[in-house]
């Protein structure tokens, strides 16, 4: 069953590292004056999460289908170690954003230039160009971290992000820890995710995408630096990643709230 667990560790490496990643085509897209064609692009990102999301699913439904019938096996560190893939994700994501922003901005112009995916895939995807890649990349200096202090960004920005990229991270296996919980209502706990999932998603609907889309266009029309937002996009990163790790310690306890939840409900 260790096979499984890091199979499922490696999708949930994906998706984190692709939906950290979306911030690089943002960035890109601002600079280059062109952030409608960036955000189709991301949208195209998050598909290969969403996909990632849809094998990670029943993949985990089977470690807990094993805990079900051994009764020696600690499933809450199983799901911890997915937990920790969710973190390299998003530190992965850390590193290579330097280098993803400078690639995505080539990217960005040569789906200007073809016109469609299909066509610039024709187009600008080959061996020489694949190996050329190696000419943008960037790694994180020291002096990246000297210019994420906080001030100028609203410090609930960080806070929430960081709370929603926890309850986010947490909200499947949280749902399937409580079904091993209780007995009476453990069908009703194992589809419980939106207890979780749900006041994340009014967290980022409400809170969170309206500030960034706000700081965004302050960029756009000129009253602010494109450094402001990259400092934003840099903090958003960084509070996901400590997101991550405020995950491992809300586990347990959103387990054990979902499994009133369903009881009361």
């Amino acid at each position: 069953m260790l096979e499984q667990v890091l199979l499922v560790s490696v999708f949930t490496f994906i998706i984190h590292l692709t939906e950290t990643l979306t911030y690089s085509l943002r960035l890109a897209g601002v600079r280059i004056g062109k952030l409608a064609v960036a955000l189709s692009l991301s949208g195209i990102i998050l598909l290969i999460s969403r996909t990632a999301n849809m094998v990670q699913a029943p993949l985990t439904g089977k470690i807990l289908h094993f805990a079900k019938h051994n009764e020696d096996y600690i499933l809450v560190d199983q799901f911890r170690i997915i937990i920790g893939a969710a973190t390299l994700g998003t530190f992965t994501a850390l590193l290579l954003f330097p280098s993803a922003v400078l690639l995505s901005s080539r990217v960005i112009s040569h789906l200007e230039v073809a016109g469609s995916i299909p066509q610039m895939i024709r187009s600008s995807v080959s061996f020489q160009k694949i190996n050329n890649a190696r000419y943008h990349l960037r790694f994180p200096k020291l002096s990246m971290l000297s210019r994420l202090r906080i001030g100028g960004i609203p410090k609930r920005l960080v806070v929430l992000n960081c709370l929603v990229t926890a309850i986010y991270t947490i909200g499947v296996l949280a749902a399937l820890l409580a079904s091993t919980l209780t007995t009476e209502y453990s069908i009703a706990a194992s589809q419980s995710s939106g207890l979780i999932n749900g006041l994340a998603t009014i967290l980022l609907t409400i809170l969170i995408d309206p500030q960034i889309g706000l700081i965004t266009d302050k960029v756009l029309r000129g009253e602010k630096e494109v450094s402001a937002l990259s400092k934003v996009f840099g903090l958003l990163m960084v509070s996901r990643l400590i997101g991550t790790v405020l995950a491992q310690v809300l586990l347990e306890p959103a387990a054990y709230w979902i499994k009133w939840m369903v009881s009361v409900l």
